[in-house]
């Protein structure tokens, strides 16, 4: 059912959404292939082993149904809820094209082969995005589609990565600005010379009608922070200015919480620069998010105590840092594509975060999904037995938020060569790893400070520390060409180096309580410092020495084969709005 429905709802939307499109003259992206007929197996038996090896990549992602309580909205805001789903379908849309030119018509091949191979292939395709096994160092799945460019759809199939950068390098300042901002695409114009595109343009059919659902949102609610936002994003699709509504998501007050829009970095792993389309559409937790609220408090404190020397912290951070507990209704593009967002910490942009602080958000209903169907049974593998009483939701829940915070503290804008320049510029594409291995221990440090001084429940130091291990062995599942499972590998590696986790004879995994502290805050003060250098040699060096699977660590991966490594949502709430 799942099948069939994704099939008729996707083959629809992708043929209504490409022909808004209209023709433009601006230099455009390879194109795709006008035709892509998806490679046959060789026999009968070849193609049904085919797809029961698909089936089992693709059960490692646990179906979930993934429900928010939309009962208590006026029916006005239920409308804009549902209007809000149909613009976040459109981030699918745009997401598949930024990750390969030929996405779409490869998916629209798949859609029309309704063998059981075919059925496997367009199942797992979904799941990620595209024809490259996310959990598998991108190992395509589907015979003759070549590698996964590094580049993705951002930069010319032709160019290198030196070309693009050379050029760049050469141009003036505002305009390298522009070509190296998150919201363009590099082409190649018709004389053969690269030349920056932006995404209102490159997109500008999907883009229109995105902005027209979001506008038509805005006059159906009676909540202004939302209309506010909603205008001003829908105006940000046509114009490529985000700033405004950047700040305005940062001031929305509201019941409904949509994040919509091209956000991250991840895909573009040649500069960790262009960012991809995704939408989280989600209802708020009142009580969840005041129980949170005290941690906003305490930021400037933590990043003055940094264990870092002082000339690298923020004297003064941005002015807010709000923090909201979400239930997701429908989320997409890159917000829904292999191993599933459980929290994030946005905007990206520096500006933004200078001035305003950024915000955090925890998708709860995602959260407890993966503890219950992920990280438990993990647990009861990787864990003795005395320390698996140690791995709590509220550990989980609370180390997640604290990674999210740590993201807004620590080295942004600094100076490398004397240049003013930001840690994501001169890391390049180590940037994402670092920055998540960075944001996952220092929010361990931040915890235990958090608990010294009395603000957070010293119950909580028997259990953090565990439920983090055993959280080591759910994220280095997701594969060390993904910047979460790098990261993890690094500080898990970096851990036992330095006695804070020991691998036990039984093949299990402990923490050593007494080395533990000194460890965390060792490993944070390393990572912040090459950062706050922009040691780009430095970076690269730790990540490729520490970023790898030790046979120890292996083991265990070996025995958690059968377990699922993440969820795959299906999105209940937003199915029924559909069906209104």
């Amino acid at each position: 059912m799942f099948l069939s429905s994704a099939r008729r709802g996707l083959s629809a939307f992708l043929l209504a959404a490409t022909s808004l499109a209209p023709a433009i003259s601006a230099p455009q992206a390879p194109a795709a292939p006008a035709t892509r007929r998806v490679p046959e197996a060789a026999g009968p038996d070849e193609a049904a082993a085919s797809a029961v090896r698909l089936n089992a990549l693709a059960a490692r992602f646990a179906p979930v149904p993934i429900t928010a309580d939309a009962s208590g909205l006026p029916a006005n805001e239920r409308d804009v809820l549902a209007k809000l789903v149909e613009a976040a379908r459109i981030m699918d849309t745009l997401f598949l094209r930024q990750v390969w030119a030929g996405n779409e018509t490869l998916l629209l091949s798949l859609l029309g082969d309704d063998s059981a191979l075919g059925r496997a292939r367009l199942h797992y395709f979904l799941v990620n995005k595209g024809p490259w096994s996310r959990l598998d160092k991108e190992a395509p799945f589907i015979p003759g589609v070549g590698a996964k460019p590094p580049q993705a759809n951002f930069y010319p199939a032709a160019a290198t990565k030196e070309e693009v950068d050379a050029w760049i390098k050469g141009l003036p300042d505002p305009e390298a600005e522009r070509a190296r901002g998150f919201f363009t695409t590099i082409r190649r114009g018709s004389d053969g010379r690269l030349t920056a595109l932006p995404y209102s343009l490159e997109y500008q059919g999907e883009l229109a009608r995105a902005a027209s659902l979001l506008r038509e949102a805005a006059g159906l609610t009676s909540q202004p922070s939302l209309k506010s936002f909603l205008d001003k994003r829908a105006d940000a699709f046509i114009s490529n200015d985000y700033y405004a509504s950047d700040v305005a998501w940062m001031e929305l007050d509201a019941s409904i919480e949509p994040t919509i829009g091209p956000y991250e970095v991840y895909e573009d792993d040649w500069f960790n620069a262009k960012a991809a389309f995704e939408a989280f559409i989600t209802l708020r937790d009142d009580a969840e998010t005041a129980k949170l609220a005290r941690f906003a408090g305490e930021l400037q404190e933590l990043e003055d105590h940094l264990p870092i020397e002082p000339r690298y912290r923020n004297p003064k951070l941005g002015a807010r840092a709000p923090i909201r507990v979400v239930n997701v209704v429908f989320c997409s593009g890159d917000g829904n594509r292999g191993v599933q967002t459980a929290a994030f910490n946005l905007p990206n942009d520096e500006r933004v975060v200078q001035e305003r602080g950024s915000k955090r958000v925890m998708l709860k209903n995602v959260q407890q999904a993966k503890f219950e169907k992920v990280l438990l049974p993990i647990s009861r593998v990787s864990l003795p037995l005395e320390d698996r009483k140690g791995v709590a939701f509220d550990a989980f829940f609370t180390h997640i938020l604290m990674h999210e915070l740590m993201h807004g503290l620590g080295p942004h804008n600094i100076e490398a060569g004397g240049r003013k320049t930001t840690v994501r510029q001169e890391l390049k594409e180590s940037y994402s790893a670092l920055e998540e291995a960075k944001a996952d221990i220092s929010g361990l440090w931040a915890l235990q400070y958090l608990v010294d001084k009395g603000v957070v429940d010293r119950s909580l130091q028997r259990t953090m520390y565990t439920t983090f291990l055993a959280s080591c062995f759910r994220s280095i599942r997701f594969g060390l060409t993904e910047a979460h499972g790098k990261g993890i590998a690094l500080q898990l590696n970096t851990l036992l180096d330095a006695g804070g986790f020991k691998a036990r004879p039984d093949g299990t995994f402990t923490v050593d309580a007494a080395k533990i502290k000194d460890a965390v805050a060792g490993l944070t003060r390393d990572i912040m410092t090459v950062q706050a250098e922009g040691d780009y040699a430095k970076a690269r060096d730790l990540l490729a020495r520490m970023s790898v699977v030790r046979p120890s660590v292996r083991r265990v991966l070996d025995r958690l084969r059968a377990f699922p490594v993440d969820i795959e949502p299906r999105f209940s709430t937003a199915d029924e709005l559909a069906a209104r």
